[in-house]
């Protein structure tokens, strides 16, 4: 299997973002984003440049402590805004060393600026399908990156999900394996307590079970496309992000 290092992250994050700035250039800001019920083009641009606005701000600062949220207002112009964060982003990502110490969002990683790196890649990527899956322009994702993708959603994203005010009442295990490769992950959901997640063995056990290619599995734990899995439904729901 490959070994995802910055330097792989920052290439996806650079190759992402020019598709996404591309898709949503193209699109009427009105128009509606399917995969994102009730949001727009103009929404999605705005959601990507506060996320990266968040990125730059972590990165710059180097705070461990997390920061106070900054007031919002909507942009007077999007994809000016956009393109202002996507610029700074640029130049961040790659000038922070990956293991500088920085707060960052989960309880289930370090506080690494490694972590913003990889979570920089993997949401641009998402956030290119959103746009290209509207515009009906879908190209394909790389399965490699899919599965790392795949490995920061249940070992990272997931903790902060479900270390929430307000956690789903679940408890169980499930599988999620790719049948285009070799990575399989054994999830054990505990109430009040941060996923355990670690390599499963060929047919272990377990409450419920997710098979599929691997880029089908990084879309369907993130609710683009429609769950297939085997077992206790309540824990596989339990996996997807919102």
């Amino acid at each position: 299997m490959p070994v995802w290092t910055p330097p792989r992250w920052l290439e996806v994050f650079a190759e992402q973002a020019v598709m996404f700035r591309e898709a949503v250039d193209r699109a009427d800001p009105r128009a509606a984003v399917p995969s994102c019920p009730g949001w727009t083009f103009t929404d999605l641009t705005v959601h990507v440049g506060r996320f990266l606005a968040q990125v730059n701000r972590y990165l710059t600062s180097g705070s461990v402590v997390q920061l106070r949220p900054r007031p919002t207002e909507p942009p007077a112009d999007p994809l000016a805004y956009l393109d202002e964060e996507l610029a700074a982003a640029r130049e961040v990502l790659p000038a922070t060393p990956a293991n500088r110490p920085v707060w960052t969002f989960s309880p289930a990683a370090p506080d690494l600026a490694w972590v913003w790196q990889r979570r920089a890649a993997h949401e641009l990527n998402l956030r290119r399908w959103d746009a290209q899956a509207a515009l009906r322009t879908l190209e394909p994702t790389d399965r490699d990156q899919a599965a790392d993708a795949i490995d920061e959603l249940l070992g990272t994203l997931l903790a902060a999900r479900l270390l929430t005010d307000s956690p789903p009442a679940v408890t169980g295990s499930a599988v999620v394996s790719c049948t285009d490769g070799p990575q399989r992950w054994f999830v054990r959901l505990t109430l009040g307590e941060a996923p355990s997640v670690r390599l499963a063995a060929r047919d272990e056990p377990a409450d419920a079970h997710l098979n599929g290619r691997t880029t089908n599995l990084l879309y369907q734990l993130w609710r683009r496309m429609q769950l297939t899995g085997s077992g206790d439904e309540s824990v596989l729901r339990a996996l997807r992000m919102s």
